[in-house]
């Protein structure tokens, strides 16, 4: 699957249209990453993170499925938008179902190539730039309640490290920044729902 690295996403969707399928998974494997981090921020919000990766690989997969190369946007700012949208969806319905909506989308990896979506097509662009405006939003206030420590912790926790890893590079025990990561999860939560209408 290294033949394909030496070519831009961009190159590929339009071979992959050509006929050449493999690239579809070379993609679904490039990008596998890249899901699993989004789906780590929104597991602070909700959500089992293996339905999530699962959820988020659907978005990779119709991202994959519908990105049209003569676009003005590139593909991993489109796939960052589909897997975006699936994510958000598994998460409100699961909070629907617990008759708790989720009115607002928190995503809090540090993507910026989602902060120009202005050639990015889609039902309703101008909502989509409103929604990525509240979004950065509610990041910089959710970081405001948090304390410096757990600032840090939810820093490295986005980046993928894990409990025991994190508590080394911190010289704190695993179970103090598990309980941090309690602490990040209840104050997401609480901060996130009332804020948008």
């Amino acid at each position: 699957m290294g033949r394909y690295d030496q070519y831009s996403d961009e190159e590929l969707i339009v071979r992959l249209r050509e006929g050449e399928t493999e690239i579809s998974d070379y993609l679904m494997e490039k990008y596998k990453e890249f899901v699993r981090k989004k789906a780590r921020a929104m597991f602070l919000i909700g959500g089992e993170t293996d339905d999530l990766i699962q959820e988020g690989m659907i978005g990779l997969f119709k991202a994959i499925q519908n990105y049209q190369a003569d676009k003005e946007t590139s593909f991993r700012t489109f796939a960052s938008l589909c897997i975006d949208r699936q994510l958000y969806s598994a998460v409100q319905n699961s909070n629907r179902q617990k008759h708790q909506p989720l009115n607002s989308y928190v995503s809090l990896s540090d993507e910026n190539e989602s902060d120009h979506l202005e050639g990015a097509w889609s039902e309703d662009p101008e909502a989509l730039i409103i929604d990525q405006e509240s979004t950065r939003t509610l990041e910089r206030e959710i970081t405001k309640v948090l304390s410096p420590m757990e600032n840090k912790v939810l820093d490295y926790y986005l980046r993928g490290y894990g409990y025991v890893k994190i508590a080394e590079i911190m010289g704190k025990t695993p179970k103090s920044i598990d309980n941090a990561l309690q602490r990040i999860r209840g104050k997401i939560r609480n901060f996130s729902a009332p804020v948008q209408k």
